[in-house]
């Protein structure tokens, strides 16, 4: 394996980190803010995270969820392409089952040309929203039939993207453009490079998946702490080297928060523990302040919810997030860790990042 396809997978761990660190982003808009707010924080964000060496940015997809405004993630990074030079920029991840695979071939493509050897496709399984959003998506109400096609279509975004369906295949004359086949054309130029596949998943289907077919995982422990050792085990078991790793390579999604003071973090998961509460029972809504949540009269049923949930949300001082991820990364072994911050405020998600690279002396620009 050529080391310049390695370094497209494997970040450098910097300062004291336990592994190299990169961020997951969903757009967050919070009471009172705008989706150009959160854009433009975005911006900030993906600028600062390369300049304190950051290894990759994530935007994830999700659909039909007023505080989250990530519903078009390839739209996202062509805008953060046009804004930094060097991180690394992907989707944490592209819901396959929403989309055509030479949709996504042809979009993912385009980023390579805009950003080339910088872009990361990461793929999951899961719709990124509610059934009946996913069934708008896909025009069908046949949402399992999806999921459980989905060998078949990364199978057939793979061969999209390196262009190399067989001889009689239906798809044999279709291209995705940009793609390798320009580099074939007359006076053709275009590089075969394409961007790195990853398989995302909460559960041990996607792990091995990416196990049997050599591809880095990413394991969603910010939402399935409880199933984050059992599947990192299931695919490092899996595992079987590719063209692209010769061994496993994952990291996984960690929900986290610093602030200056542990009282103001607090606060603000509180504010995310209610985030979510109304998303699970379905009312889903801007990200609410801290005020709204401590105003919030929360059932029994609600504060178990909210206690369980925000226990696996790394937060506090500095200090206490720093031991928070140190622990975290001893316990699984991840290769990486990607944070992604939830506040009310895209002030307080820059500055919890901030906190972060300064806890670990990240290097300054």
């Amino acid at each position: 394996m050529a080391d310049a396809d390695a370094d497209e997978i494997r970040g450098t761990t910097l300062g004291t980190a336990p592994a190299p660190l990169s961020v997951l982003d969903l757009v967050t808009v919070g009471t009172g803010s705008t989706a150009t707010d959160a854009l433009r924080t975005s911006v900030d964000l993906a600028r600062f995270a390369e300049a304190r060496g950051f290894h990759r940015y994530w935007v994830a997809e999700h659909h039909s969820m007023p505080g989250v405004a990530s519903s078009s993630p390839a739209v996202i990074l062509a805008h953060l392409a046009a804004h930094t030079d060097r991180i690394r920029l992907g989707s944490g991840g592209v819901m396959l089952p929403n989309h055509a695979p030479l949709v996504i071939a042809e979009q993912f493509g385009t980023l390579e040309a805009m950003a080339p050897g910088r872009v990361d496709l990461g793929l999951g399984r899961a719709p990124g929203t509610d059934g009946a959003t996913a069934a708008a998506l896909r025009r069908t109400d046949r949402l399992n039939e999806g999921a459980d096609d989905f060998p078949e279509q990364l199978a057939e975004l793979t061969r999209f993207l390196d262009d190399d369906f067989p001889d009689g295949h239906p798809y044999r004359r279709i291209h995705a453009i940009p793609g390798p086949v320009q580099s074939t054309a007359p006076g053709g130029v275009q590089s075969p490079h394409r961007p790195p596949v990853w398989l995302l998943g909460s559960s041990g289907f996607s792990a091995r998946l990416a196990g049997i077919l050599g591809l880095p995982f990413a394991f969603a422990h910010h939402f399935s702490a409880q199933n984050t050792i059992p599947a990192l085990d299931l695919y490092r078991e899996s595992f079987r080297p590719s063209a692209l790793l010769d061994e496993p390579y994952a990291l996984i999604g960690v929900s986290v928060l610093a602030a200056d003071d542990e009282r103001e973090a607090r606060r603000q998961v509180l504010a995310t523990g209610l985030s979510m509460v109304r998303l699970r029972t379905g009312r889903p809504g801007l990200f609410p302040s801290p005020e709204d949540a401590e105003a919030h009269d929360f059932s029994p049923l609600e504060r178990e919810f909210v206690d369980s949930w925000t226990t696996n949300i790394v937060h506090g001082t500095p200090d206490e997030v720093r031991t928070g991820l140190d622990d975290l990364h001893k316990r699984t072994g991840a290769d990486e860790l990607m944070l992604t911050s939830h506040a009310h405020r895209g002030t307080l998600r820059l500055r919890s990042y901030e906190l972060i690279a300064d806890a670990y002396g990240l290097p300054t620009a």
